[in-house]
């Protein structure tokens, strides 16, 4: 890598780097960077924030655990220690992240963020704008782009009819950390999901009086049956049967376990689990404790929002509850949209057009990691993929730029 003036760009400094820009250093990032390290190719990420891995760092909660067992999220050549527990946590994952760089060498670019990246189709390249913390501006010019910012790098906010007049303490998900500064609070959780659950799990926890709101049906599987993961126990069962009865299975088996969800005010959809997450991407709760709180009333279940009024939320059955705070679990979104100017890899919603499993590779040297749906284990195949196409095309590159050039100039010839 090295830097070079531009006359047309006087406040820019521009770098030409002779290998991929990765473009965060979260999980999908340091994956595919520790791939082309095994290979000896070059790389430079981009992250926005002073930290790998910020949005576990930053935002999320503190009791937050993975929700899979640790080796369907561990990245590739790099297992969880032994002595980390099966459900690792939040803690435990930033440090292995973090072992993880540190291992294979990885040294990001922080508090570098990415305003736009176009392909040049003049000169066939790549074209990344950054600004900086402190302002300057830099223009990185690569070969190949991989897209690693992910499925959820911003939360989404909805809008709410009277929200601002609310009055209260309104937050996401993202900036909550615990239940410490709402005890005794009545606190209306907003959404249903896995955050949603253990958010109104932990509320319980510190003593606050959470309802959250249910607009529509979801799933609710345990986290384990008969001392099995649920996710191991699909995965298994999978390999024997078509993906419809693996379903049917998996809703006896929470039957079996957690009962009718539908007496709880939690309805189940029609399609099944696994089918919902192929084909919607929508996750099913792995239940770890909320259930029985809903069960015994500690967690109340309530129907879609109407209004909100000054310290008070209507209901679209007509119910008013009065509440102290709100807490948003309505889920994250790709911000991809927002600088990658490129429209035919990449959909309006952010995420490849492309469905699982070819949705790591676009045209020009774009790829991208960790927009499958499929978590960790998504993450760890798009990379490993995307490292070996980039390695193979460099090496082969690098073997023709040798063949050209004399001996004696190949250590210029390789820029």
């Amino acid at each position: 890598m090295f830097s070079f003036s531009d006359a047309d760009m006087f406040s820019r400094r521009c770098v030409w780097v002779n290998g991929p820009v990765i473009v965060g250093a979260g999980p999908s990032g340091l994956a595919v960077a520790a791939g082309l390290k095994q290979q000896g190719v070059p790389c430079v990420i981009l992250e926005r924030a002073d930290c790998v891995a910020s949005l576990w760092q930053k935002r999320t909660y503190d009791r937050l655990k993975l929700h899979l067992p640790k080796k369907f999220c561990q990245l590739p050549e790099f297992p969880f220690p032994d002595h980390y527990p099966e459900y690792p946590s939040k803690r435990q994952f930033i440090e292995y992240l973090e072992s993880y760089a540190a291992n294979f060498d990885i040294s990001p670019q922080f508090n570098e963020c990415v305003q736009s990246a176009k392909y040049d189709e003049a000169c066939r390249l790549w074209r990344i704008r950054t600004v900086c913390r402190g302002g300057s501006e830099v223009e990185y010019i690569c070969q190949w782009l991989v897209v690693a910012t992910g499925e959820n790098a911003e939360g989404v906010v909805p809008e709410i009819d009277g929200l601002k007049e609310f009055g209260g303490e309104v937050i996401h998900a993202s900036d909550y950390k615990s239940g410490e500064n709402f005890r005794g609070k009545k606190v209306l959780v907003v959404g249903c999901g896995n955050s949603g659950m253990e958010v109104s799990l932990d509320l319980c926890n510190y003593g606050a009086k959470p309802s959250m709101v249910v607009r529509s049906s979801v799933h609710v599987l345990p986290r384990e049956v008969f001392g099995k993961s649920t996710f191991e126990v699909a995965i298994f069962l999978l390999k024997w049967l078509p993906l419809w009865l693996v379903d049917k299975v998996l809703l006896f088996l929470a039957w079996t376990v957690l009962g009718k969800t539908e007496n709880y005010g939690l309805k189940r959809p029609s399609v099944g689990p696994f089918e919902l997450k192929n084909t919607q991407g929508k996750t099913p709760v792995l239940d770890i404790g909320a259930l029985e709180r809903i069960r015994s009333g500690e967690i109340q279940v309530v129907p879609a929002i109407k209004k909100f009024s000054c310290g008070n939320v209507e209901l679209v059955n007509g119910e008013n509850l009065e509440i102290d705070a709100v807490v948003l679990a309505t889920g994250y979104c790709s911000n991809v949209p927002y600088w990658l100017q490129e429209s035919e890899f990449f959909s309006k919603n952010g995420f490849p057009k492309s469905p699982f499993p070819n949705a790591w590779k676009g045209k020009a040297g774009l790829y991208a990691v960790g927009f499958t749906r499929r978590g960790l284990s998504g993450v760890s195949a798009d990379a490993v993929q995307i490292s070996q196409d980039i390695a193979k095309i460099w090496k082969d590159d690098l073997k023709q730029k040798k063949q050209k050039v004399p001996n004696h100039r190949r250590c210029i010839s390789t820029f």
